[in-house]
């Protein structure tokens, strides 16, 4: 009996259960959505394939569980490969082909691959998979965190998701699923900026990725820095499939399957319970954040497909005020601090949308119509103490909807493109805003409660043309934008954006690129619908303009797809103009938003400059021979001027060197490692006025120190640099798969140095000290601040 148990649990732990599995799927002409009929599909390395019928609909049998290149080919059409298409016996996988025509009369055309280049954006993109966001060395399957191993991308040294992109801020970067815009992807979404803790996409539907951070195409709009374009798989058209994951903080479920003979859906759902991890911790403050997404896709007809895409979060943040019994000194004067400093905040977004693409035989209308909302909470009360509305030193409640509407014609000939298009949005911001600290020194208090409408619009025009042969690529486009929150803004001719890219092959596999651009972006609604006291939209008066970012890119591009692996080389320049700055403190809001709370709820004048500039490398080897990896390099100086300062100083963002090195080996019987070293220059902050904030009246009220803006950027924080490591168990059954992974964040204990903390000394009895020399302080000092643990995670995956 016991030698039948052993073997049993043997077959179990090897994961060598014999069935095979099945690849199919559909292959189509994506710009008229005609299938391409008898194409051969292959996956690579082995003797298997398949030819399409004339429905363009294949399939491959017999396929042993692992993980695969497929490619997709047909004569006069460019041919396609798909990286690291994971196989198993408990479903078919679904992987459809898009193949378009090739106009090219070389014979030395480069064979295409994910690393193919869009016509509309020739250099500054990269894409990333689903097999590569899912193994991604400490990135807990989270997007926001995989991106950072890319160049020109950094983020604070933290536990936030902050995307920094080539010198800029990060509320400079927009978000597009499915080419519907979701403003917010993280939960406890700074706002005013796009950052946060933790990401709201689910990996498990997410296709692929393109993180474009330069030479954008016409079609988008409102962003200065990147735009990032998220595809989602399509649900299953024969059956139903079901993957749980299990981590360290959420439990997730996510589904799939068909609907009738012609709708698809994805949904997916999200539970953490990172508060019940925190409180055994004895952190100060307990996060609890729920999400989920929800996609159809309708075939009307062989011509019209409707997609339906619905993401949304809840957060909820509330204070621990427990002490733990082991508490040191140190941790006490960090954990009374963040009490006394820390609100509590209540947050929830969603954002839905429907997309009508109609085909035609040489192109297709898009048609997207979209709603979101932000409702954002936060309130705090002295002391923690809400016995008493006395002790209120602010409330705040906003919220942000927007109505949207996007028209585009995308009209594909023998050797050219065009597009053309108009959009309008209409949105709401409403604010409620109670606050007696941000004036504390004047003694004024802000008692605001008011509602703003917006309307925004825009056009372009773009198109692409090929020469000799193929080898020359010129791209350009215009686009106009207005809105009626300003004088200025509200005329589009102010706001013209022209764009112009060249690329040419030099030789099969090696091309020279750049680009020249214009772009503008609207600053954030706290901006623009911020009244003072009298009930006066302030900033409206002072005409607050759209932001301006003229770029300038140039780059060369090494392409081996034979072995998978790409080189890239880039230089930028960004110059920025109408940048909003603080009134009140004297300082550019590219300055803020790595930090909870809200940006730009003040009033602003628009006149802060920027720059930012340098040099970026990427080396990057797709999955070959069971290895893969990606080495980023980026030296970048970031400056913006502020009125408190004279010329250009460093802007908080100024990392100066950002360094990315990942790389991952795959075994047998399916284990495979990962590790990720990230490195990053110290970034600039700015030191506390200490005397001000000695005085009892401002410490009473705020609890924490004010900065001394005419030191802005004075000081900068020593390197930050953080190894992560993976292990992943993969095991195939007749039935279902299992997945388990051990994760480890910042493997060798790196303490990341932040900006120190600025702490009232107490007595024996907890109270504070008043100063003996000035009665009118307390006696303050600065202690030190670091950020950084081992960070374990265990984690299942069960799909079924």
């Amino acid at each position: 009996m016991k030698t039948k148990l052993l073997s049993l649990l043997f077959i179990f732990l090897s994961g060598t259960i014999l069935a095979q599995g099945v690849v199919k799927g559909r292959i189509f002409n994506p710009v008229n959505n005609e299938p391409v009929a008898f194409a051969n599909v292959l996956i690579l390395e082995t003797e298997l394939g398949a030819i399409s019928d004339e429905d363009g609909n294949y399939e491959i049998q017999n396929v042993p569980p692992g993980l695969y290149n497929i490619r997709a080919s047909f004569v006069g059409y460019k041919t396609v490969t798909k990286y690291e298409i994971q196989v198993s016996q408990a479903k078919a996988i679904q992987l459809d082909f898009e193949l378009q025509e090739d106009a090219s009369e070389l014979s030395e055309v480069v064979v295409s691959s994910e690393f193919t280049r869009s016509e509309e954006t020739p250099l500054s993109v990269r894409r990333l998979n689903t097999n590569e966001i899912e193994r991604y060395p400490g990135g807990n399957r989270d997007i926001s965190r995989v991106i950072q191993s890319l160049p020109g991308v950094a983020s604070t040294a933290s536990f936030r998701n902050d995307i920094l992109i080539r010198g800029g801020a990060p509320n400079e970067n927009k978000f597009f699923i499915d080419e519907i815009e979701v403003p917010v992807i993280n939960h406890f979404a700074t706002q005013g900026s796009s950052g946060g803790p933790v990401g709201i996409l689910n990996v498990n539907l997410i296709k692929n990725v393109d993180v474009i951070t330069g030479g954008f195409p016409a079609n988008r709009m409102n962003s200065l820095s990147s735009f990032f374009e998220f595809e989602l798989k399509e649900g299953r058209r024969d059956e139903m499939f079901t993957q749980l994951t299990v981590g360290a903080s959420e439990l997730t479920l996510s589904n799939e399957g068909p609907i009738g003979d012609k709708t698809t859906y994805l949904f997916s759902a999200r539970r953490s319970y990172l508060q019940g991890l925190f409180r055994l911790l004895g952190l100060p403050f307990l996060p609890t954040f729920n999400d989920f997404q929800v996609k159809t896709t309708t075939k009307l007809n062989d011509k019209t497909e409707l997609t339906f895409l619905g993401v949304g979060a809840i957060d909820n943040f509330v204070l621990n005020q427990d002490i733990p019994d082991d508490e040191t000194e140190e941790e006490r004067e960090n954990r009374l601090y963040l009490l006394g400093v820390l609100p509590i905040q209540e947050q929830w977004n969603y954002a839905t949308g429907l997309k009508l693409k109609r085909f035609r035989e040489n192109g297709f209308w898009t048609f997207v119509l979209s709603r979101n909302m932000l409702n954002n909470r936060s309130f705090k009360y002295a002391n923690n103490d809400e016995s008493s509305e006395d002790n209120l030193i602010f409330d705040y409640l906003s919220q942000e909807s927007e109505n949207k509407f996007r028209a585009e014609n995308s009209i594909f000939g023998t050797g050219y493109t065009l597009k053309y298009g108009v959009n309008y949005e209409y949105s709401r911001y409403l604010i409620e805003n109670f606050d007696r600290a941000t004036l504390s020194s004047t003694g004024q208090v802000i008692d605001i409660s008011s509602i703003s409408n917006f309307n925004s619009y825009g056009a372009f025009i773009s198109g692409s043309k090929t020469f000799d042969g193929e080898r020359l690529l010129l791209t350009g486009g215009i686009r106009m934008d207005g809105s009626d929150f300003g004088r200025t803004a509200q005329n589009p001719l102010n706001q013209i954006s022209p764009r112009i890219s060249v690329s040419y092959q030099l030789k099969p596999n090696l091309f020279a690129t750049a680009n020249a651009g214009i772009y503008y972006q609207r600053p954030p609604y706290t901006v623009l619908g911020f009244r003072n006291n009298e009930g006066e939209l302030i900033n409206q008066q002072n005409d607050v303009r759209f932001i301006r970012n003229n770029q300038l890119i140039a780059g060369i591009e090494l392409l081996q797809p034979e072995k998978n692996r790409r080189f890239t080389a880039e230089a930028f320049y960004k110059r920025y103009s109408n940048y909003p700055s603080s009134v009140l403190n004297g300082i550019s809001l590219a300055n803020l938003g790595a930090d909870f709370g809200v940006i730009g709820n003040e009033a602003v004048i628009s006149n802060s400059d920027g720059r930012a500039y340098g040099i970026e490398f990427l080396a990057q080897q797709r999955l070959f021979n069971d290895f893969y990896g990606i080495a980023a390099l980026t030296l970048v100086r970031s400056e913006f001027t502020n009125p408190n300062t004279e010329g250009f100083i460093p802007s908080s963002w100024d990392n100066r060197i950002i360094l990315s090195l990942t790389a991952g080996k795959r075994f047998k019987k399916n284990w495979e490692i990962g590790a990720r070293w990230r490195y990053l220059g110290g970034t600039p902050y700015t030191p506390f006025d200490v005397e001000e904030s000695a005085l009892i009246s401002n410490w009473d009220l705020r609890n924490q120190g004010i900065l001394d803006f005419t030191q802005i950027n004075g000081e900068r924080l020593p390197a930050f640099h953080q190894l992560d490591l993976r292990v992943d168990k993969k095991y195939y059954f007749k039935n279902w798969n299992l997945n388990w992974y051990f994760d480890i964040q910042n493997a060798y204990n790196f303490q990341a140095q932040q900006a120190p903390l600025l702490v009232p000394e107490r007595d024996d009895a907890g109270d504070l000290v008043v100063n003996p020399n000035d009665p009118s302080r307390y006696q303050l000092k600065l202690i030190e601040n670091t950020a950084g643990n081992i960070l374990p995670t265990i984690g299942l995956i069960i799909e079924f």
